[in-house]
Parts: structure tokens; C-alpha cells; sequence
């Protein structure tokens, strides 16, 4: 495979600064986190410029992010997806169960991301055929409506919308209509049109330790067999739909003839193995504090990290589209560890998460920042959903600092979660104006200012009352 080629399937070519920068967008605080997924991210790059026998050698190192909860932990994962434009799931440890009891086991997350990456795959596919999926989406189109735009102009004979001179006049006619259809004058027309009328499956209820996934593994051949379970087969029928949903409809079946659907699976699966991310949350809830004693829960619990060592070190996965190595594999794991440590974990999988990070608690001058500094920030999301209503809010510079303060304090008073207690407080401080907004539209006070005053005002008698400053705060 030449350079090029390796440069297009393989990871995004950001260095860690402009991946930490990225981040810096929408994400405050936690720069040792930042750094350590941009430099791992970066060497997903780095690999794909190293010589082949060397390459497979070259595995990730693996991160484990400890932190309490709120203070971003997730938040970096989601951002990092989105850079990455690699497969990437995130599953929950607390979902997984140890093979023998009911429950997901933990080969559904290779299985998942495997999914991801082929939906991935097909729909870059899609995107780079589009052009030409619309131009014939539009031929066909054209085909359907030319008969009822001859009909409608009163031809009485021949083949409908030829004249005696033939093929000239009728170039001519659909060349005029193809005009008009995309200069929208067609669109409250409707047409008639096949589309595929897939039968419902047959409702079935599993009992035992199998996951749903294995059953997909196992029918997919059994269905492969069926007529509707045949690529291009399965029954339709027509209906009348309007030009416009004509027009998507005919471009996503034109679109699908296009992508040649096996090479889009094994470039999925290529992409999926070398460049694919995990990200497990709460793998604190799967720790056994001070070890376990080997009995009740901690069974399961101790059961399910002993399932994620082959994955997380490197075996093959069965999943629908055939099989999967994890062995180049990046997994990023995070948890609060309140009540475990990162030591309750099995030694050896705490081994196979060399990368460990710190992520810090958030005091006041960080949440002043959350509320402003990110493009995603709080306030202007507020600002802009109230707007649509003819209300302008104005967050003053006091008003931001006390809603930290006061996010802070109950953070102190109650549980601790971090950046959540905003959402809270704000919701709290802006409930009678949001019930409020389109009369004080119409009434001229549309004009809102958020300054200190304003919120210990509307907070004032709860904060004054811890028991009910716990259940609505």
C-alpha cells in the first residue's frame, strides 16, 4: 500500500498541541488528560509512518483517566471522537457481566465498534459518490415526471411527449423541465414510486447468558438465505411521495449501487483494528474495594476484568462482518474511584493501562471559566434558546461569579459533582423567566440582566434551607 494510501485510512495528522488546543475549545482544566490522549492519538499517527515489520509491533499504550465525577472525564473522550474520525465507542463497565451470567459480555464492545466503523466507512463512501448519486437520482426523476408533464400539456398520440419530428422535441421538453425541478416549481407535485416494504421480523424472547449480537452473528447466514434478507431483494410496492422525498429517496438507492458494500466492510475492519478507540467508563464500578473476598458480587465484578484482559492485550473478536484483532486497539478508561482505587483492579489489568492521569477537582475560578471560555459554554446556550423567543439575556461578570459560587458551595455541602451542579443552578436561576419569556416579549421586557443581585435573589430562600436546597439543587 503506498504512503498516500496509508495517509488516508490511518488517523487524523493533528500534532498534540493543535489536539490539545482543540480540546481547550470546549473542555477547561485538565491539561495532563489532554495531554496524554494527544499524544496517544498522535502516535495512532506516528504508526502508520513506521515500516511494516516494525509497525505491528508498535502497540498503544493504554490510558486511565482517575478522576471524581463532573470534571470532564467524558467530555474528553466525546471531543476526542470527534478529532479522531476513527471508530470509536464508549461503553459503560458497569453494563458488563462475566460469561455464564445474564447480562452484555465484554466482546459486545469490539462487536460495537466494529458496527461504528463499517456505518463509518459507508457513509464517507456515500458522501464521495453523492455527486454522482444525485445526477442520476435526478435522470430518474426526470423519467417519472416527463410522462405527467406531457400528459398535463395535452399530447394525444404517440409515445407520450414525442413529437412527429421524434427525439429533438422531447430533449427539449425534459432539458425545460429539469430547469424547473431545481428551481423548486415541481415540488408540490407528487409522483408514484417503487420503494422496498422490508417484513417485519418475528418478535423472539431470549433467555440465557447469549447477547443479542451473538444472535445477529448466528442469523446472518440463516437470513442471507431469505428472500428480504438477499442484498436488492425483499418486497415493495408503490406509493405516492412528494418530489422533494422522491429526490432523497432516489439519491440514497442510487447512492447504496455505488458503494461497493464488501470493500466498504473490509476497509471498515482495517481501520477498526489500527486505528480504533474504546473508551470504558465507570471501570471504578468493576474494582473490588480492598480486593474482594472472592465472594458474592465481587465474582462478577473481578469476573469481568478478567474478560477484558484478552481484549484489552490483543485476541480476535467474531463479530457479523468476521473477525476482529484488538491487538492495535487504543482503550482509554476512566472512573472516579471513590470507593476503589486503581490498585483494587487486577494487577495484570492494571498493567495493560500503563498511561495512568490524574484528573483535578474543579474549584470556582474553574467553573467561572466553564460558564464563559467554551464555544459550548452554558450561558451562551441559555442566551440562545431564550433569543428564539425575543428575550435577550445578558450574563454580567458578577452574575457568572455567583452562580460559580454558589455551584461551588453546594458541591462542598453535598455530593461533589463538579461541572453537573451548573446545569442545576442555572435551570434554578432562569425557571421563572424560561416559563415566563414570551409574555415579557410582548410586554417590552425583553431585556434581562444576570448579575449577582439577580441571582441571590431567585436562590436566596432555597440555599437558606439546606434539606431543601439538597432536593432541588
Amino acid at each position: 500500500m503506498s504512503d498516500s494510501a496509508e495517509e488516508k485510512k490511518g488517523p487524523i495528522g493533528l500534532t498534540p498541541p493543535e489536539i490539545v488546543a482543540e480540546l481547550d475549545r470546549y473542555i477547561v482544566g485538565q491539561a495532563a488528560a489532554k495531554r496524554a490522549v494527544a499524544i496517544a492519538l498522535r502516535n495512532r499517527w506516528r504508526r502508520f509512518r513506521v515500516a511494516a515489520p516494525l509497525r505491528d509491533e508498535v502497540l498503544p499504550k493504554n490510558i486511565i483517566l482517575v478522576g471524581p465525577t463532573g470534571v470532564g472525564k467524558t467530555e474528553i473522550a466525546r471531543r476526542l471522537a470527534k478529532l479522531a474520525q476513527a471508530p470509536f465507542v464508549k461503553v459503560e463497565a458497569s453494563k458488563f457481566t462475566e460469561v455464564g451470567y445474564v447480562g452484555r459480555d465484554v466482546d459486545s464492545m469490539i462487536r460495537d465498534l466494529a458496527e461504528q466503523g463499517v456505518q463509518l466507512v459507508r457513509e464517507e463512501r456515500r458522501r464521495a459518490v453523492q455527486a454522482r448519486a444525485d445526477e442520476q437520482a435526478e435522470e430518474k426523476l426526470l423519467d417519472l415526471l416527463l410522462p405527467q408533464s406531457a400528459a398535463a400539456s395535452g399530447a394525444s398520440s404517440g409515445p407520450i411527449g414525442f413529437s412527429p419530428a421524434g427525439e429533438p422535441r422531447r430533449e427539449g421538453t425534459r432539458e425545460k423541465l429539469r430547469g424547473v425541478l431545481r428551481a423548486g416549481g415541481l415540488d408540490d407535485r407528487q409522483v408514484e414510486l417503487e420503494v422496498s416494504d422490508k417484513p417485519a421480523m418475528p418478535t423472539m424472547q431470549i433467555f440465557g447468558n447469549q447477547g443479542v449480537e451473538d444472535l445477529g452473528i448466528n442469523l446472518q447466514e440463516m437470513l442471507s438465505n431469505l428472500p428480504f434478507g438477499k442484498k436488492g431483494g425483499g418486497a415493495s410496492k408503490k406509493r405516492k411521495v412528494s418530489v422533494p422525498e422522491a429526490r432523497k429517496l432516489l439519491a440514497a438507492e442510487e447512492a447504496a449501487k455505488l458503494v461497493d458494500d464488501e470493500a466498504a466492510v473490509r476497509e471498515a475492519i482495517e481501520r477498526v483494528q489500527s486505528s480504533g478507540i474504546v473508551f470504558i467508563d465507570e471501570i471504578d464500578k468493576v474494582a473490588s474495594p480492598g480486593g474482594g473476598d472472592g465472594r458474592g458480587p465481587d465474582v462478577s465484578r473481578g469476573g469481568v476484568q478478567r474478560d477484558l484482559l484478552p481484549i484489552v492485550e490483543g485476541s480476535t473478536v467474531s463479530t457479523k462482518y468476521g473477525p476482529v484483532q484488538t491487538d492495535h486497539i487504543l482503550f482509554i478508561a476512566a472512573g472516579a474511584f471513590h470507593v476503589a482505587k486503581v490498585s483494587d483492579l487486577l494487577p495484570e489489568l492494571q498493567g495493560r493501562f500503563p498511561i495512568r492521569v490524574e484528573l483535578e477537582s474543579l474549584g470556582e475560578d474553574d467553573l467561572v471559566r466553564i460558564l464563559t471560555q467554551p464555544q459550548n459554554a452554558l450561558t451562551r446556550q441559555v442566551t440562545a434558546l431564550l433569543a428564539t423567543e425575543g428575550v435577550a439575556l445578558e450574563f454580567d461578570e458578577s452574575g457568572v461569579r455567583e452562580l460559580a459560587r454558589v455551584a461551588q458551595l453546594l458541591n462542598e455541602r453535598q455530593q461533589n459533582i463538579g461541572a453537573r451542579r451548573l446545569h442545576a443552578v442555572v435551570e434554578k436561576v432562569l425557571e421563572e423567566t424560561s416559563f415566563r419569556a414570551a409574555e415579557l416579549a410582548a410586554s417590552g421586557q425583553s431585556h434581562l440582566k444576570i448579575d449577582a443581585a439577580f441571582v441571590r435573589e431567585k436562590l436566596s430562600h432555597i440555599l437558606a434551607d439546606e434539606d431543601l436546597a439538597r432536593y432541588i439543587l
